[in-house]
């Protein structure tokens, strides 16, 4: 009897654990439906999210626009704040600094930079020369600084550019100063001499020049550009289109328009040309320095605070003696400031000597750049200082 008793319990006992199982194997199906209610969406649900959150984005970009004219319409004088590239940047950087993708760099800045013209645009139109046509490197200078917003003028010469600006027709220009590959640009620098305008901000652009065209590179029988684009892509040309004629033109985007215009010709020039003109990229960075810059000058009137991360520019004519300007140079090294760029123009006229254009590291209203500008002063028999400005970060 003993014997049938244990047999029963044991059998009772493996109906209990049986049963005990069951629940376990249910909470394993419950735990398995969260895959199913994450399955993809259809493009019909993506399209109803997307549209609620295009409403969101809509609210949220008129509210920091709005923030941006209160703040400069806060201001005792407004037209002083209007133009301010550090504020700017520093927001686009801090956002940046937070972007994780899947927009680039270049897409969230540029955004950015047309929520803040479109802001500056309900307070003040701003005008602003640049050396065009339009889609050339100095529209695209002008854009990053000044936003599609402004109301953009091109112009055909530097010299138009600085005449511009100070007839009043424009509040602002901007004009390429210096080029990593080719160094300075001479006409700006001369303007400089010429005419008493300021240099207020800055713009550093990767230069990315490619070869453009309708028809396939074997085609190829001319290439337009301006000088300086063929000049930075001197060696690429000469090893890769030996037998295609080189013929100068005033900008990159006129080039870009005979590219189109005439069967077998080609241009150097950006990929924004491209698009613009309907030209395909036949080679992409044919530009023999990677790492090519240009470097625009924004000219007007307007005097920047400083950043604490500054430039100042100058006009120096000194004493046409042995000496004179290792004497006038001693003090940078005396306060430490660093120069970064110094050219020499000879005088016109009969008088002998040299006038010199000079770029440093600092603000004027700095103790360090102040000392340093008196030095300067002494000896001197011309000095004008064109401006202090914010540096900028080289733009993609």
């Amino acid at each position: 009897m003993a014997k049938k008793k244990t047999a029963a319990t044991k059998s009772k006992t493996r109906r209990t654990s049986a049963k005990a199982a069951k629940p376990a194997a249910a909470t394993k199906k419950t735990a398995s439906k969260p895959k199913s209610s994450s399955r993809k969406k259809t493009p019909d649900q993506i399209q109803a999210a997307a549209s609620k959150l295009d409403m969101e984005i809509l609210k949220l970009v008129n509210q920091r626009a709005k923030l941006s004219i209160d703040w400069i319409e806060a201001h005792e004088d407004p037209r002083q704040v209007l133009f301010s590239p550090q504020l700017e940047d520093e927001a686009i950087n801090r956002m940046l600094a937070k972007n994780a993708g899947p927009l680039s760099t270049l897409a969230v800045s540029g955004v950015m930079r047309h929520v803040f013209s479109g802001a500056r645009r309900q307070v003040r139109m701003q005008r602003v020369a640049y050396l065009g046509p339009a889609f050339s490197y100095s529209h695209q200078a002008s854009i990053e600084r000044f936003g599609e917003a402004a109301d953009l003028i091109p112009v055909s010469t530097i010299a138009s550019v600085f005449e511009e600006v100070n007839r009043g027709h424009a509040e602002f220009g901007i004009v390429p100063i210096e080029n990593s590959t080719d160094g300075r640009i001479v006409d700006t620098l001369d303007m400089f001499t010429r005419l008493p305008l300021r240099i207020c901000g800055e713009v550093q652009l990767s230069v990315n020049h490619n070869l453009l065209a309708r028809c396939a590179r074997s085609q190829i029988t001319e290439i337009y550009s301006k000088p300086q684009a063929f000049s930075q892509c001197r060696n690429w040309l000469n090893r890769h289109m030996p037998h295609a004629r080189l013929h100068d033109v005033t900008s990159t985007s006129t080039a870009a328009q005979l590219a189109r215009d005439k069967p077998g010709a080609a241009a150097i020039a950006s990929g924004r040309a491209a698009v613009e003109y309907g030209l395909e990229v036949v080679a992409a960075d044919v530009q023999d320095n990677k790492n090519n810059v240009t470097r625009f000058a924004i000219i007007g009137d307007h005097v920047p605070t400083p950043t604490g991360s500054d430039r100042t520019a100058l006009l120096l004519q000194i004493p046409h003696k042995p000496g004179a300007l290792s004497d006038a140079l001693v003090a940078f090294k005396k306060n430490k400031v660093n120069l970064s760029w110094i050219e020499s123009f000879p005088l016109r006229g009969p008088e002998a000597g040299y006038l010199f254009f000079l770029d440093f590291e600092g603000h004027q209203k700095e103790a360090k750049v102040k000392r340093t500008l008196d030095h300067l002063a002494k000896p001197a028999v011309r000095m004008e200082v064109l401006g202090s400005f914010p540096r900028s970060e080289v733009l993609p």
